[in-house]
């Protein structure tokens, strides 16, 4: 085989971060739908689903901005839901210590997103001079 058939041929790493916020709002949607009802844990759940699966519809509509600014604007609320995440993910943690290890993969990916959305502002402000 020629080299140039076994680079075709190779799986390249995706970075389709559209997809990949997509996934991890159905791996929150997944988890959330494992853990057990109770007074405590259903407000919590609620608001770790609005924020996990928030992140990539955010990102969405960054992707369609109509402005650099308007990009911006929507990038930094993409990462703000990522911290909102992650806080929830930390009281699922507490209030149901059972689900612990299963949180901690959800709080790194959303830390990732936070470290990729937080370099994206600070690129795209720099390419614009601000």
């Amino acid at each position: 085989m020629s080299n140039d058939q076994s680079s075709t041929n190779r799986v390249k790493p995706q970075y389709d971060l559209e997809e990949r916020t997509a996934k991890f709002g159905e791996a929150i949607i997944d988890f959330c739908k494992r853990i057990p009802k109770s007074s405590v844990n259903s407000p919590i759940t609620s608001q770790l689903i609005r924020a996990g699966t928030s992140i990539g519809a955010n990102y969405c509509e960054a992707d369609e901005a109509s402005s650099k600014k308007d990009f911006i604007n929507k990038i930094t609320i993409a990462k703000k839901e990522t911290k909102e995440t992650k806080y929830w993910l930390r009281m699922i943690a507490h209030a149901v210590p059972d689900f612990q290890t299963e949180a901690r993969p959800l709080w790194r990916e959303a830390q990732e997103f936070n470290l990729i959305f937080a370099a994206i502002v600070r690129n795209t402000k720099k390419s614009l001079g601000v």
